[in-house]
């Protein structure tokens, strides 16, 4: 279950100390001047399931916000269990991110984990002018500075991948996209397999097959265990969610939306 909220949600300024980089990162102070497949205050629900079960809810909610003059983007994601899931595992997770509009690179990660009684408060600090971020573990009540190069956390990268032009993309083209989380780098590689028609509760959707290359363990069977399908719009969005774990399978669909940048386009019968 934890691992398809992560997935989902692949899907903070607090002090002065930050202002000579955000600025730095940051030149276009205004509203945006080109397209995007994402604007303040859109809103996306996924319902998760487990089998035939009921298993949870995922949310990200993408909001506009002001920190030291500069205009930057605050995601929020939560996902938590509902009905027997709740039961037998219990999750109430929260995530948020703050990241730059003209390109967009993270500022602040925080992370607020109860799995199960297993909780994590932890905050990521990125300095992507001197390519280093700062881990602050609060359970742990410790610091540590790690170097980067040009990563993504869990939200960003979610949305930097929604902003990429697909428009000449073909069957077997990859991307990948180096994503920092729990102090390691993971390359999150996607690959496209098929345009597909498929029908969901809106009506038939026009759609990318796509297939992130997960590693083979305990909880995926394989390392093409995962499938997304992605609307085939302007608006890149997860829309289907399928994955084939050691024990069952996890199905995750879009349930309710608000505040598209662009036209959901569906085909009515």
């Amino acid at each position: 279950m934890k691992q398809i909220v992560y997935i989902l949600l692949l899907v903070l300024i607090t002090n002065s100390g930050h202002t000579q980089e955000i600025a730095s990162l940051s030149t276009n102070t205004k509203a945006e001047n080109f397209k995007k497949s994402f604007q303040h205050g859109e809103w996306l629900k996924f319902r998760i399931h487990y089998g035939f079960i009921n298993a949870g809810y995922a949310t990200l909610k993408l909001k506009q916000t002001k920190k030291q003059g500069i205009f930057l983007y605050h995601a929020i994601g939560n996902g938590w269990t509902v009905g027997a899931a709740s039961l037998f595992f219990k999750i109430k997770d929260n995530y948020e991110s703050y990241f730059t509009k003209d390109v967009i690179k993270p500022i602040r990660f925080k992370r607020r984990v109860n799995e199960g009684g297993y909780i994590i408060r932890r905050d990521l600090y990125f300095d992507q002018i001197n390519n280093k971020v700062t881990i602050d573990d609060l359970e742990e009540n410790s610091k540590t500075e790690m170097s980067i190069s040009d990563v993504q956390d869990m939200l960003s990268a979610f949305y930097h991948l929604r902003n990429l032009d697909l428009s000449n993309t073909k069957v077997g083209d990859e991307i990948q996209v180096d994503l920092f989380f729990d102090s390691e780098i993971y390359p999150f590689k996607l690959k496209f397999l098929a345009k597909e028609l498929i029908n969901t509760k809106y009506g038939k959707i026009r759609t990318w097959r796509i297939q992130p290359l997960v590693q083979k363990g305990r909880v995926f069977e394989g390392q093409e265990s995962l499938t997304i399908w992605i609307t085939d719009d302007d608006n890149k969005l997860p829309i289907r969610i399928k994955a084939s774990l050691a024990v069952g399978s996890l199905k995750a669909d879009l349930e309710e939306f608000k505040g598209l940048a662009n036209p959901f386009n569906m085909i009515k019968e």
